[in-house]
């Protein structure tokens, strides 16, 4: 038996901590690793048309799976093609280890062709960024490497050399325990103690919680039971919180609807769970404020804190609840009840008014026959900008649907790439695509991917030619629009001429069928609908010192627009409240 080289012992740890596929694109310095995945059935190589997309797709997998996932790059202009997906995944707590092949170890630092320094330019993007400068280093280094991505929910990078790759491997290294889950957290008793007593001391409690909530739906509820307390969510908390909340009152921030803003300002103790909310201006100064975080770095960074809980949200719950008095005054509970379903009442008008006969195709629409045609346990990949909006209001979560986006970094391009990463995991599983026109023609060469690899991705396709956040940005900033328009193909044909299914969509009767259509389709499909690009108003107390890029930056805002089934929610959860 042939002994094995640098490369093949690297392929072997990755596949004993779990990882099934390395999303790249082939290049000389990866070519000794490429060929160790050749030949060892438990990797596969994923060839992607660009390296961005490999890291958006191992971002995407990872969050999906709860797996360590694995994307690779080429040594100089290879790997820096990984950053951005990377920057993504990172943000989004994602375990992803990067391999960054580099340039042959004797030229480094000599200003050799496409020479960089992948171990310094990936530090601000990673936990870990290493460079393995000798065969007898690799197993240990990578073993480090995989353990910060895991324990800390993130990026590690390792830069190999394609050289070093190459060359025999030491003695075959004892096969140490490698990490492959976190652990859970709890809180100390001081901070349980304290908790307990600010929480009885309150008249009126609101929690606002974030995708730290994951796993954690039970003990919120019987949590919030307890203190008959108003439920809110950040964007990336609403799959994991906002089904069956009897207490829901809609979501904060730049995407917020019904009465989340109000039960954070009107309670007199707010408790944050799992949130690193970005938007502070959407948080108040005048209440007191408890954060629950098995992050500490999060702890305080985006408000004053009364009182600092470090651990897990389900952890901590399973401390706080036996222990806290039962409320039983609701009168606060209700009213926020009351409040977000006029909220949603208010905002439903102005978009059930003829939207399936109005011609552009009202996007909200679109996003509203999505919701309902789209398989119980579908995983949505939605692009930053305005589909953020359609996925925020009209996506219905039920505890098995999964919603992905680039909802920390904000990139654009993120949701077709994205798509490929959770369709690898389960090819049975329906995967959708809400792409803008903007985002998937940066990255639309990886629709090639969908193709090469058959996967049954189902991209819906928001076409309105132009960029509308950038659009509804400048127009709220009082500038004119400039540059925010785009000449597109028919992108249906495009598909067509790929190899997949395409049809576009131009008048609202179509609709259905397409939509039904493409998903009955068994191998990848496109769906071109062409949108309104003037669907969504601006509210008409908006300052331009309230928009800082993606972010409002101060003052409530409720950006005009449906719903969808949340005001059935709304309604819903009205029936329990007493009447007056």
């Amino acid at each position: 038996m042939a002994k094995q080289n640098v490369a093949d012992q690297f392929v072997d740890i990755l596949a004993r901590a779990g990882v099934r596929r390395l999303y790249g694109v082939v290049g000389d310095s990866l070519n000794p690793v490429v060929d160790a995945v050749r030949r060892n059935s438990a990797v596969d190589w994923v060839h992607v048309r660009h390296e961005e997309t490999a890291a958006f797709a191992a971002g995407a997998e990872a969050q999906i799976s709860g797996r360590l996932a694995a994307c690779a790059g080429s040594c100089g202009p290879g790997n820096l093609h990984l950053i951005n997906g990377l920057y993504d995944a990172h943000r989004s707590m994602a375990p992803v280890l990067a391999l960054a092949s580099h340039i042959p170890s004797s030229e480094i630092g000599l200003g050799y062709f496409q020479e960089t320094h992948p171990d310094q330019l990936f530090r601000e993007c990673s936990h870990y960024s290493e460079l393995i400068s000798s065969p007898r280093q690799m197993p240990r280094l990578l073993q480090t490497a995989i353990q910060h991505a895991i324990g800390r929910s993130g990026v590690s990078v390792v830069s190999l050399p394609g050289d070093i790759a190459d060359q025999p491997a030491p003695d075959r290294p004892a096969e140490t325990a490698l990490v492959t889950s976190r652990p859970t957290v709890r809180p100390g008793d001081h901070e349980i103690d304290e908790l307990v007593e600010m929480i009885d001391r309150a008249e009126r409690v609101t929690l606002f919680c974030g995708s730290g909530t994951a796993g954690a739906h039970t003990e919120v509820m019987e949590f919030a039971e307890k203190i008959k307390a108003p439920v809110g969510h950040a964007l990336r908390g609403k799959e994991w919180i906002q089904y069956d909340n009897p207490y829901d009152v809609g979501m904060s921030g730049l995407l917020g609807y019904g009465a989340a803003y109000e039960a954070t300002h009107e309670c007199d103790l707010l408790i944050l769970l799992g949130t690193d909310f970005p938007y502070n201006a959407f948080l108040p100064d005048d209440v007191k404020i408890v954060q629950v975080d098995v992050r500490p770095e999060n702890l305080g960074r985006r408000s004053k804190l009364d009182l600092a809980v470090w651990g897990d949200v389900r952890e901590t719950l399973r401390c706080l609840t036996p222990r806290v008095k039962l409320k039983q005054d609701r009168r606060f509970l209700d009213r926020m009840l009351r409040k977000h379903a006029d909220a949603l009442e208010g905002v439903v008008k102005a978009y059930t008014r003829k939207v399936d006969k109005h011609i552009p195709i009202h996007p909200e629409y679109v996003a509203s026959v999505v919701d309902e045609m789209a398989d119980p346990d579908a995983v949505f990949t939605v692009d930053t900008g305005m589909c953020n909006v359609w996925a925020a209001r009209y996506l219905s979560p039920n505890g098995r649907r999964r919603v992905i986006g680039s909802f920390s970094h904000g990139s654009m391009a993120n949701a077709l790439p994205m798509a490929i990463g959770a369709q690898f995991t389960d090819r049975g599983r329906q995967v959708v695509s809400m792409s803008g026109d903007g985002g998937f023609s940066m990255l639309m060469g990886d629709f090639l991917t969908l193709v090469q690899y058959d996967l049954p991705v189902k991209v819906v396709l928001f076409d309105n030619s132009s960029l509308g956040m950038v659009e509804l940005e400048m127009m709220v900033a009082g500038l004119p629009s400039y540059g925010t328009a785009t000449k597109n193909p028919d992108f249906a044909a495009v598909a067509r001429a790929c190899g997949a299914y395409g049809i576009r969509v131009e008048k609202p009767k179509q609709l259905e069928g397409a939509l039904k259509d493409a998903f009955r389709h068994q191998g990848p499909a496109l769906v071109d609908i062409v949108t309104d690009p003037n669907a969504l108003s601006i509210p008409p107390k908006i300052r331009a010192d309230m928009v800082t890029g993606f972010a409002l930056s101060a003052s409530k805002m409720v950006l005009d627009g449906g719903v969808g089934r949340m005001l059935q929610m709304a309604r819903s959860n009205l029936r329990n409240v007493p009447r007056p």
